[in-house]
């Protein structure tokens, strides 16, 4: 019976996933396994890298029915030869900020790219350097100038390096409170909600016209997972986001309304805790929510001119601003019943009078018994 070792082991940033090299006496591979709570939501994503024995000139098929990792046949291969057994030394994984897929690197040299938007769908999609053909196993990774994938491979690497030198997480606060202060005043408090780990997040407070701001920084330093999948070309105008939350201060004390902005606390991790994303007219669950409601409502939309304002431009692309208000249980059963069901509960708000700032109202759709 063939023994695979695995060789090299590194989850990612929320451990929501696992990146493992495995090689028998046959082949190596590069496999992205869900963590156990995601193993029902997600499939194994596997990348073969090279053949450690002479390749074979047709499909290994005897190996598919064994249950045990193919060979690669000769006319999708870089070399017929054997190539050297992968040194665990040598290898380096790299994940994708968005944190749904990560390259491997080999002696300084990329090997092979399982992109993030392939965990959303059904086929194997990955890259690697010994192939020159695509095939049902992977495809070829080429070069920079030849695939979008490996130049991206090079600049996620670069983006891990600058923000382990820790210097880019201090102007990038500087420019969003300043933009936060120029609308709504000075920061009166900062909460730092990253629990000490990376990406850096916090929330800036703030009082303006007679209402209580809270603001996250910190989000738009990784895009969401899923959007690349989701919106293809359109991704950049959607990838980014930071959160925001009013409050009215003549119906709720500074203390209540630091308690239910604490829910920003929990959402801003969702994305990436969650291999989701966040967007116009999606809705939270949340047990800091007002009484009488049960979660929140995200929009952009719903705010009025005070709360449309536009955010620095994170790596050149655009951060929206979504705003949470308070839905009750029959609301957010409205929104999340239907694919649009979140646009329409944001236009009834809108038609009853409602904006981005807290107030107490009454329901805007009937109760479901």
């Amino acid at each position: 019976m063939t023994q695979s070792y695995r060789i090299a082991e590194v989850t990612n940033q929320q451990q929501t996933l696992i990146a493992m090299v495995e090689q028998d006496e046959r082949a190596a591979y590069f496999y992205i396994w869900p963590a156990e709570p995601f193993r029902s939501q997600f499939a194994v994503r596997g990348c073969w890298l090279r053949n450690l024995l002479p390749a074979p000139a047709h499909e290994d098929r005897a190996a598919m029915e064994q249950g045990i990792p193919p060979l690669l046949s000769a006319e999708f291969c870089r070399t017929l030869e054997a190539e050297p057994i992968l040194d665990p030394a040598g290898l380096q994984v790299i994940w994708e900020p968005t944190d749904d897929g990560a390259a491997l690197w080999y002696q300084g040299q990329l090997l092979a790219v399982i992109p993030g938007w392939s965990l959303y769908q059904d086929k194997q999609v990955s890259f690697s350097a010994a192939c020159i053909k695509e095939n049902c196993l992977t495809a070829p990774l080429g070069s920079a100038s030849t695939n979008g994938y490996y130049a991206q491979a090079e600049k996620h690497r670069l983006f891990w390096r600058d923000w382990h030198d820790g210097h880019l997480w201090e102007p990038m606060q500087h420019d969003m409170l300043q933009c936060y202060q120029a609308q709504f005043g000075e920061s009166l408090k900062y909460y730092s909600v990253d629990q000490g780990n990376w990406p850096p997040m916090a929330i800036s407070q703030h009082y303006h016209q007679g209402s209580w701001y809270f603001l996250t920084l910190g989000m738009s330093i990784r895009p969401m997972p899923g959007v690349d999948f989701l919106y293809e070309d359109l991704a950049p105008q959607y990838r980014r986001t930071e959160l925001a939350m009013a409050i009215d201060a003549e119906v709720m004390t500074e203390e209540n309304a630091v308690q239910m902005a604490s829910a920003l606390a929990s959402f801003a991790h969702f994305p990436w805790a969650r291999l989701s994303w966040l967007g116009e007219g999606h809705t939270l669950e949340s047990a800091v929510a007002p009484v009488g409601f049960e979660g929140f409502l995200l929009s952009g939309e719903l705010a009025e001119q005070g709360g449309q304002f536009t955010l620095p431009k994170r790596e050149g692309e655009k951060v929206n601003l979504l705003w949470a208000t308070p839905v009750t249980t029959a609301e957010r059963e409205f929104a999340e019943n239907d694919d649009n069901g979140g646009n329409l509960l944001v236009s009834r708000l809108r038609e009853a009078g409602g904006n981005h700032i807290f107030r107490p109202r009454q329901q805007v759709v009937e109760s479901q018994n």
